[in-house]
C-alpha cells in the first residue's frame, strides 16, 4: 500500500523555503516526502542499498536545484518523484543494468481494492464513494495485465508516459495504446457495458 501523499501546499511552501536555503525546512521536507520517494525508488532498483543511495543524490539534487521547481507546472510531489525516477535510472545505467526492467506489482498490489476513499467522508457519502471505489476495483480486474499496470503506474504512481515507455524499455506507441486501450475498456465497465 503506498504511503499517503503530503499535502500539496505545504510542499510548495518548504521547497520555496529550501530554495532559500532554510536547512529546517529541508529536514521538514525530507521527513515528508522521502517514503513516497524511497518506495519508488526501492521498485525500479529492487536493491535497497541502491534506494538509499538514490534517496540521498535525489535531496542532494533537491538541495542544490529548488529554484528551478515552478509550481505552475505540476504538483510538487510529481517534481519530486520525477528526479528521483531519472536518479534511479541513471543510477541503472552506471550499474550497467539489464537495458530492460520488469515491473511487477506485488500480490498484495494485484489482489487489494484499490482505495481511493476517504474514511472521513459523512455516513452516505462515504458509503457512495466506497461502492464507486469497489466497481473501479472490479473494472480493474478485468482488464488486460498490461493495460492495468499501465493505468496504475501513471494514474496510480504518477509515472509519464515517457517515463513508463523507458522504465518497460517499450515504445512510447505502445504505452499510449496500453493506456487508452484500458481506459476505453474502464470506461465501458464503469458504465456497465461490459461484464
Amino acid at each position: 500500500m503506498p504511503f499517503p501523499k503530503p499535502d500539496p501546499d505545504r510542499l510548495i511552501y518548504l521547497i520555496e523555503r529550501v530554495a532559500l536555503g532554510d536547512q529546517q525546512a529541508f529536514e521538514e521536507l525530507y521527513v515528508a516526502s522521502s517514503p513516497n520517494l524511497y518506495g519508488v525508488l526501492l521498485r525500479i532498483l529492487r536493491r535497497p542499498e541502491w534506494a538509499q543511495e538514490a534517496l540521498q543524490d535525489c535531496f542532494l539534487k533537491v538541495w542544490q536545484r529548488s529554484e528551478t521547481y515552478l509550481p505552475e507546472r505540476g504538483p510538487a510531489l510529481t517534481w519530486l518523484l520525477t528526479l528521483a525516477r531519472y536518479r534511479a535510472l541513471d543510477l541503472l545505467r552506471e550499474r550497467q543494468a539489464e537495458p530492460q526492467i520488469q515491473v511487477e506489482l506485488s500480490k498484495a498490489e494485484q489482489d487489494s481494492p484499490l482505495h481511493f476513499v476517504s474514511p472521513e467522508l459523512p455516513g452516505a457519502a462515504w458509503l457512495s464513494h466506497r461502492e464507486e471505489s469497489n466497481r473501479l476495483s472490479d473494472c480493474m480486474e478485468q482488464l488486460r495485465p498490461e493495460e492495468k499496470q499501465a493505468l496504475l503506474l501513471v494514474y496510480y504512481e504518477g509515472y509519464t508516459h515517457l517515463e513508463l515507455a523507458q522504465l518497460l524499455g517499450v515504445p512510447l506507441g505502445t504505452v499510449k495504446s496500453r493506456v487508452r486501450r484500458g481506459l476505453a475498456r474502464l470506461r465501458e465497465c464503469l458504465r456497465g457495458e461490459i461484464r
